[in-house]
């Protein structure tokens, strides 16, 4: 009885180290997609000739886009290796740079703007690390929220794509504060069922592949929550 008690215990040990391991893993992949994404926009930002290159015609709207159509349609971790879905990943974070760098351009610019670039970034890091923290610990079951948030995600996309041609303040504002709101649930939502994927038994392919989808699913949180907030930055 006491060597079984004692098996147990080493094996919530194992399971323990390997679920932080785990965990350490993922954020490590999506620190290096936010990262990724803040060098190219400030490479982009600062070459005026990048600029003009990517977003000084209609082929911003490629860039603008081409992001969706990654996640759409370049990112299956039921079919593609690990290693397919890495190139995907960073590629991901390379085009957001590209559309985010015109943000940067403005923060070399304007020491005021730049202001609001760095305090949108501290708050979208700590709602997603408080949220990060929630879904970690909550013993609530979040996996309903999982239909109701991607619903709501594709009508937050496309509004936020017919408001380009209307160009209304409110539903700009509209748009960003629900998109806080259920970006901030993906964050909590994806953050447990991470935690609850997890097992020693599997394999380092599947692992790599659950771990790369999940880097993304924060990856995209957190720049969604650093964009809206910054929207109301500038409204200030």
């Amino acid at each position: 009885m006491r060597n079984e008690r004692s098996f147990e215990r080493a094996d919530a040990r194992e399971i323990d180290q390997g679920l932080r391991q785990h965990m350490n893993e993922i954020y490590t992949k999506m620190t290096a997609g936010v990262l990724v994404t803040a060098i190219t926009a400030y490479i982009v930002g600062n070459s005026e000739f990048l600029l003009n290159l990517f977003l000084g015609g209609p082929q911003a709207y490629i860039v603008m886009f081409a992001p969706l159509a990654i996640v759409w349609f370049g990112f299956n971790p039921a079919t593609m290796p690990a290693k397919t879905l890495r190139i995907s990943f960073f590629a991901l974070a390379v085009l957001y740079g590209i559309s985010f760098s015109a943000i940067a351009a403005m923060a070399t610019q304007d020491p005021t703007y730049s202001v609001a670039v760095a305090k949108a970034f501290f708050i979208a890091t700590s709602m997603f690390a408080g949220l990060s923290i929630i879904g970690y610990t909550t013993k609530v079951d979040l996996s309903p929220m999982r239909t109701f948030l991607s619903m709501g995600i594709i009508g937050l996309v496309a509004i936020s794509v017919m408001n380009i041609f209307f160009g209304s303040e409110a539903i700009g504002n509209a748009v960003a504060g629900i998109g806080i709101v259920l970006f901030a649930g993906v964050t909590v939502w994806q953050t447990q069922n991470m935690k609850e994927m997890y097992s020693p038994h599997l394999n380092k392919e599947i692992a790599e592949r659950i771990g790369w989808d999940a880097a993304l699913s924060l990856y995209i949180s957190f720049i969604a929550m650093f964009q809206y907030v910054l929207h109301f930055m500038q409204e200030r």
